[in-house]
C-alpha cells in the first residue's frame, strides 16, 4: 500500500480529529492573510502619502518667480528632497478648477489673482520634514508653511503596530496549530503501535513508517490554507466596492490575482511547514526507536 494511501487511511479512520486540524490550521492562516493584507494596504497608503507634496510654502503675492527659484534651489542643496515643485497662481487655478469642477459657483468666485503661487517638496526621508519647513519659514518671501508630518507619522506608527501584532497573533496561533496536530498525530501514531511492530518486524525502514505521517500533517496545513485563503480572497471581493470610495487614487484596488496568488502561495507553504514540523515533533516524542 503507498504511503499516501496509508494517510488517507489515517484520516478517514478519524474523520473528527482530522476535521479539528483542519479547523485550527483555517483559523491560524485567514488570520495570516488577513494581517498580510492589511500590512500591504498600509504599505500603499503610506507610499502614497509620502510620495504626495509633504511640505507646501505658500509665496506672498510680492514674491517673483526667480525669488522662488533662489529658495527651490537652496532646498536642493540640502540634498534631502526627493522632488521640489513650483506651482504658480494659475497653475493653483487649473488644480481648483479640477477639484471644484462638479461645483460651477465655486468656480466663479475664485480667479488666479486670488490663490497664491507656492512651492510643493517631498523629502527623502520622513525625518527630515522639520528641516525643510525651517528652511522655508526663514525666507522672506514665504507667507505660509504646511507640512503634513503629523499624517504621515501617524501612518508610520500604524503600519509598526500593525505588524507586530500581527506577527505576534499569528506566531500565538500556528503554536496553536502546532500543539494540535502534534496531539492528533501522536494519538495516531500510540493506537497503531503494534501495527508499526509489525510492520517493523517484516522490514520496513524507519522513513516508510513516517512519511503516511508527515504526509498527514502536511494534509492538514494545506487543506487549512486553501479553504482560508478562499474565504478571505472571497470577503475581499465582496467589500472592494465598499472600499474603493474611500480608497480611491490610491490604486490599492482592485487587489491583483496575481498578487492573491502569491498570497497563497505565502500562506500555504507557511501552513506545509507548520504541518510538516508539528507531524516531525510527534514522531520524535511518540516514535523515538
Amino acid at each position: 500500500m503507498g504511503r499516501l494511501q496509508i494517510t488517507w487511511q489515517h484520516i478517514r479512520r478519524s474523520p473528527y480529529q482530522a476535521l479539528a486540524a483542519i479547523l485550527v490550521m483555517l483559523l491560524t492562516t485567514f488570520v495570516a492573510c488577513v494581517f498580510l493584507m492589511l500590512a500591504f494596504g498600509s504599505e500603499k497608503i503610506l507610499s502614497y502619502f509620502e510620495s504626495r507634496p509633504q511640505v507646501t510654502a505658500f509665496l506672498k503675492d510680492s514674491t517673483t518667480k526667480d525669488q522662488a527659484g533662489g529658495i527651490m534651489q537652496k532646498l536642493e542643496e540640502t540634498n534631502k528632497t526627493a522632488s521640489v515643485k513650483y506651482i504658480s497662481k494659475e497653475d493653483a487655478l487649473n488644480i481648483y478648477k479640477q477639484q471644484n469642477k462638479n461645483d460651477p459657483l465655486l468656480l466663479e468666485m475664485v480667479s488666479a489673482s486670488i490663490l497664491p503661487a507656492s512651492i510643493e517638496v517631498s523629502a527623502k526621508e520622513i525625518g527630515d520634514l522639520n528641516s525643510l519647513s525651517d528652511i522655508l519659514k526663514k525666507e522672506t518671501g514665504v507667507d505660509e508653511v504646511v507640512f503634513q508630518k503629523d499624517v504621515v507619522d501617524t501612518l508610520v506608527r500604524w503600519t509598526t503596530a500593525l505588524r507586530t501584532i500581527g506577527v505576534v497573533f499569528i506566531a500565538f496561533l500556528a503554536a496553536m496549530a502546532t500543539l494540535v496536530i502534534l496531539t492528533i498525530i501522536g494519538m495516531r501514531i500510540s493506537s497503531r503501535k503494534e501495527e508499526i511492530e509489525i510492520m517493523r518486524l517484516v522490514g520496513a525502514s524507519s522513513w516508510y513508517i513516517r512519511w503516511p505521517f508527515i504526509f498527514e500533517g502536511m494534509f492538514y496545513g494545506a487543506m487549512g490554507a486553501v479553504f482560508a485563503w478562499a474565504l478571505s480572497y472571497g470577503l475581499l471581493y465582496y467589500a472592494t466596492p465598499h472600499l474603493s470610495i474611500f480608497l480611491s487614487g490610491i490604486g490599492i484596488l482592485p487587489v491583483s490575482p496575481i498578487l492573491m496568488l502569491e498570497l497563497l502561495g505565502v500562506v500555504l507553504t507557511g501552513a506545509l511547514l507548520v504541518g510538516i514540523f508539528a507531524s516531525t515533533i510527534a514522531l520524535w516524542r511518540y516514535l523515538k526507536n
